[in-house]
């Protein structure tokens, strides 16, 4: 096989294969570096590759060793897993220094060609699941990942973990009951969901419109009294309306120090669920510039959790690289 016909075969899993490394490592950044250490190691072996299994269970082998050798780093992690909520009087740091949990845009998991298909279904793929799975070690949540999210059999999932059939079937066992402790609160399981609904989506207008109105009361009405919000590199977050209603109203505040400009916002998808990405018109400013996404978890009709995930590569989400103003 030469180098171009071997190239040509590995890139027909490269979306799916960082999918994988995704859900393993919890970062994005380091999923694109582990496809591309996937396809370095493959091609040493290549004549290791012996036929007794797909060319794809292969590939999926050698990227599961990869991300384990990994794995040896500090979990992936949001604010609220570092410190209890808190409402803070001066400005707190960014802290780049810490493994922030990073997200996936959907128009990159939209790229994704699985043949055996439901590769990316939401609930394996959003937020609460990729917290909930760094929880488990290295092989366990291979072995999870294999079973429960990819539907492989307990010898092809022995096969790419190294372990046996009897290893593969107790570390499920043992993984299970960690990932349904971990999951949020009003989640009793976490069986199929859809894509972003009609009604989660009417939400998002509704907070859009709030926010444009400078209405922070309709902005905390839309939420559950026990909301979460985090705002990663930033350590610190808010816990229920009350307070969120409190940073909303200082954000809007033209008069106030946290007041930063003006609001708009542009829905789109991360990790399968409802976000927008929001762009800041300063007062010094004549357009609206790029700033962030904020991603929704919506239960029972109401914003459960928003992660504000600081500025993005816009262009990678298929953004436009500024709004003018109106």
């Amino acid at each position: 096989m030469t180098e171009d016909d071997f190239t040509e075969q590995v890139e027909l899993y490269r979306h799916e294969l960082r999918v994988h490394c995704y859900r393993m490592l919890g970062s994005y950044d380091e999923a694109e570096d582990l496809v591309q250490e996937t396809f370095l190691r493959a091609w040493r072996r290549r004549t290791d590759f012996e036929g007794r299994s797909s060319f794809r269970a292969w590939l999926y082998k050698i990227a599961t060793n990869a991300c384990i050798d990994e794995t040896r780093r500090p979990q992936r992690v949001l604010p609220y897993q570092l410190e209890a909520a808190s409402f803070p009087t001066e400005l707190i740091p960014a802290r780049n220094d810490l493994p922030w949990l990073q997200p996936f845009p959907d128009v990159l998991l939209d790229r994704t060609q699985e043949p055996d298909a439901e590769l990316v279904r939401r609930e394996t793929i959003e937020l609460a699941f990729l917290v909930a799975i760094q929880h488990l070690p290295a092989r366990q949540r291979a072995v999870l990942i294999f079973r429960d999210v990819l539907g492989w059999t307990a010898k092809e999932t022995a096969e790419a973990t190294e372990l046996s059939v009897a290893a593969v079937n107790s570390a499920l066992q043992r993984a299970r009951p960690v990932l349904r402790a971990q999951l949020p609160a009003r989640r009793t399981d976490w069986a199929p969901t859809q894509d972003p609904s009609v009604a989660e989506k009417a939400l998002l207008a509704k907070y859009m419109d709030a926010w444009e109105r400078a209405d922070p009361a309709a902005i905390a009405a839309l939420m559950h009294e026990d909301v979460r919000i985090t705002m990663p590199p930033y350590p610190f977050w808010f816990s229920g309306r009350s307070d969120a209603y409190r940073i909303t109203a200082a954000n809007l505040d033209p008069s106030g120090a946290a007041y930063r400009g003006h609001w708009r916002f542009i829905p789109t998808g991360i990790n399968r669920q409802p976000a927008l990405a929001a762009y800041l018109r300063t007062p010094t400013d004549t357009i609206y510039r790029p700033f962030g996404v904020d991603v929704f978890r919506i239960e029972e009709g109401l914003i459960a959790e928003m992660t504000a995930f600081d500025l993005m590569d816009f262009e990678r989400l298929g953004l436009p690289a500024y709004l003018a103003s109106a």
